[in-house]
């Protein structure tokens, strides 16, 4: 799913406890930005078209031909991968102005900017990391635009600003997270992002002073940062030029000369991870494969005796993921277990036939895994909902959190010397709401919920089982008003990710609570390729699978149809990265069956995708034209490659920008050029782009609720959508 919590998302966590990096490796939000600046040049496409009577004006092809394993492929807008260039600018500005003047023909833009400010400007928390009796979180009040970093001396007491990032940049682009912080609550370490780009910049600070100390780290992608319980030294992990790596940095040096101690020999298509066991004595050290959906490996470092860093898995080819403390090491894995089963590693003899299995694989999926309060916090995923179980640290059963609906558990924060811990939880009509849960007591409260206008009893959710072209049954989540009547006429949009081995579960999203307001469905399905059924429900769709995941999706776009939810001519579809690939594939292999599409920083040329930005991450999941026999399959399915000229295709809406250093913009770049010259229906082919929204959010709300403005303002153009629509009564 592409709507990703970045639409109301708080800053970085302090200290996430263990992240799942399949989930950063593609996720990204539904939001866009719309930002026009006009040039010389860009004036004159605009007269050219206006000239010509188009607008967007036609698009320059050339004649670039690759030759791959004896095939032909034309790529007539090759020139588009170029950013940089005068030609470039000047159509993306064209592009931008023509989009910009469709939107405004929305009469119901006003009313829809109107809900979404309702939803959106509230007051919204992070989750809080305890230390020494301090609360360290992110909080963005209702009237500003961007999260601020806030300390509190007790649970409850008054709220003290540490870093406020409103003053680092004029539009608010630039936006502050937490990173870690010490044991001793003397030390922060916090990022600044520079729109929505991938990378941040390290800064520390001492939160007495509410003072920048001079230590800064380099601009880089970090994959942890943890800070040794003396304040003197900091281990982290982080991207260079020639691949991963771990770097001891002593405080106080210069950053230049800190010392790599782990990762020579990887090169970028792997993710290198390092984090601090809760006393500081030991480091874990993960390798990641691409993205993590198939094999990573485990290693730990004895900083008390300074012993070379010594493996825990290094040769299977399965997923680990392993957190220290006390002496001992928890991992979670797919070894011989699908769903996944739990691990107990004594450091001291950590050889695979001493492993320990403490929880054992059932018919839930086990998800997330975060030790506290001397327990396991686990998160399990059971027919695409959250459920939340607490087990000792031998693996027995100590209990299940009563969460408040069919909802999803986002995040989890806590440490092993304390019973606290912190929860996020979220649902389609219940906003994001931290609760704060006793470990010794037993007890679940309330700590902070935004006060946003919806009344959860007026919603519904359903979860229907539909079967896809194999006959395998997949499972959707169905978000409408109470009184929807199943006429066949209702707007909808459809949703879905399916990769990576990540789940989707029901989440909240201004977006689809103002569709719904205005009497449509919203579609959830959960797609083979994800992780909600395990790893065989994953690898069904991955590699020379993925075409599992397209009949998924185009099979629940024909049971909403054959059930009445909707018709062809009320259809939307929607998707983000990963998920943008997904409704491009479903766009050019079903153009019949969807009025109108929205392609958000989309992966579409699947023949090239491995040679731009974070490409090689994610080889191990789609494969590589590289490969003759993956480019056999890639280039079947490949969105780009797969237009027909003449093909009347559905209204569609690419959305990406400069910002995304993730999923480079040329896919979406490429590809409405592509469309605009091949469609025969007189449907709106339009680019939304923005010179700095990206994969990792961190822009202003106001420009996030503009952006979703003008993709409902879209959509409602083309499904029909009325103002206040009242849904009629159930027959």
């Amino acid at each position: 799913m592409s709507m990703t919590a970045e639409i109301n998302s708080p800053a970085t966590t302090a200290h996430p406890r263990h992240t799942h990096f399949a989930a950063w490796a593609c996720r990204l939000p539904f939001i866009v930005t719309l930002c026009i600046f006009l040039s010389p040049l860009a004036a004159l496409a605009q007269s050219q078209s206006q000239e010509n009577g188009k607008c967007p004006p036609e698009t320059r092809k050339d004649d670039t031909v690759d030759t791959l394993h004896d095939v032909k492929i034309p790529d007539p807008y090759r020139w588009l991968e170029d950013q940089k260039s005068p030609e470039t600018r000047a159509w993306i500005e064209a592009e931008d102005k023509c989009t910009d003047a469709y939107l405004k023909h929305a009469r119901d833009r006003d009313a829809i900017a109107k809900r979404l400010t309702e939803l959106m400007k509230v007051d919204e928390f992070s989750l809080a990391t305890e230390r020494a009796g301090r609360y360290f979180f992110a909080k963005r009040n209702k009237d500003q635009d961007l999260f601020v970093i806030y300390m509190r001396s007790g649970l409850n007491g008054p709220d003290q600003v540490l870093v406020d990032p409103h003053s680092l940049s004029p539009d608010h682009s630039t936006s502050v997270g937490l990173l870690e912080i010490s044991k001793d609550a003397k030390l922060i370490a916090y990022e600044v992002r520079l729109g929505g780009a991938d990378e941040v910049t390290p800064h520390f600070m001492d939160p007495d002073s509410r003072k920048d100390i001079p230590d800064q780290l380099p601009k880089a992608d970090y994959f942890g940062l943890s800070i040794t319980p003396n304040n003197k030294d900091v281990y982290y992990a982080r991207t260079t030029p020639d691949g991963p790596r771990v770097f001891h940095h002593a405080m106080g040096a210069d950053p230049a000369t800190d010392q790599i101690i782990f990762g020579d020999g990887y090169k970028s298509d792997k993710i290198v991870t390092s984090e601090l066991s809760e006393d500081g004595r030991y480091l874990t050290i993960q390798v990641i494969y691409g993205s993590g959906s198939t094999r990573s490996e485990i290693y730990f470092k004895d900083l008390q005796n300074d012993s070379p860093v010594k493996p825990i898995q290094n040769d299977l080819d399965n997923i680990f993921f392993g957190e220290i403390e006390d002496g001992a090491m928890y991992v979670r894995t797919n070894w011989n277990a699908p769903h996944w089963s739990v691990y107990k590693v004594d450091l001291s003899h950590p050889a695979r036939d001493q492993w320990k299995q403490i929880i054992p694989e059932s018919d839930a999926t086990i998800d997330e895994m975060t030790p506290a309060g001397g327990k396991l916090i686990v998160r399990f995923v059971q027919n695409a909902v959250s459920h939340l179980k607490i087990f000792d640290a031998d693996g027995t059963p100590s209990g299940e959190l009563s969460l408040p609906s069919t909802g999803t558990v986002d995040g989890v924060s806590g440490h092993w010397d304390s019973p606290e811990i912190f929860v996020e939880f979220n649902s389609f009509s219940i906003p994001w709401s931290i609760y704060h849960y006793d470990l010794k007591k037993n007890q679940l409260d309330v700590w902070v919920a935004p006060k946003v206008p919806i009344d959860s009893a007026n919603y519904v959710i359903d979860q229907v089982w539909y079967p896809s072209k194999d006959g395998t049954k997949i499972p959707m989540f169905l978000f409408y008003k109470k009184g929807l009547a199943k006429n066949g006429a209702n707007p909808t949009l459809l949703t879905g990710y399916g990769g990576f081995d990540i789940s989707s579960t029901p989440e909240y999203h201004a977006v689809a609570v103002t569709w719904a307001d205005r009497g449509g469905i919203f579609a959830l399905v959960n797609l083979r390729g994800g992780g909600e059924f395990g790893e065989a429900w994953h690898h069904a769709g991955m590699m020379e699978k993925k075409q599992n995941v397209f009949d998924d999706f185009i099979g629940a776009a024909e049971w909403l149809i054959e059930n009445k939810f909707t018709d062809k001519n009320k259809l939307a579809i929607e998707g983000g990265s990963n998920g943008g690939l997904l409704v491009g594939a479903a766009e050019t292999q079903r153009p019949d069956l969807f009025r109108a599409v929205v392609c958000s920083y989309p992966l579409l040329d699947m023949l090239r995708f491995q040679k731009f930005e974070e490409g090689p991450y994610w080889v191990p999941e789609y494969g590589s034209a590289d490969d003759p026999e993956q480019f056999k399959y890639l280039l079947a399915y490949s969105p780009y490659q797969n237009v027909k000229d003449g093909t009347k295709y559905p209204a569609t809406l690419f959305v990406t920008g400069d910002g995304d250093t993730r999923v480079d913009p040329l896919h979406a770049r490429k590809m409405a050029a592509r469309l605009q010259a091949a469609s025969g229906s007189d449907q709106p082919i339009l680019l939304l782009y923005d010179t700095k929204s990206g994969h990792s959010g961190g822009r202003p709300l106001n420009k996030q609720i503009e952006e979703n403005t003008d993709i409902l303002s879209f959509l409602t153009l083309q499904v029909g959508q009325q103002q206040n629509a009242q849904p009629a009564q159930q027959k």
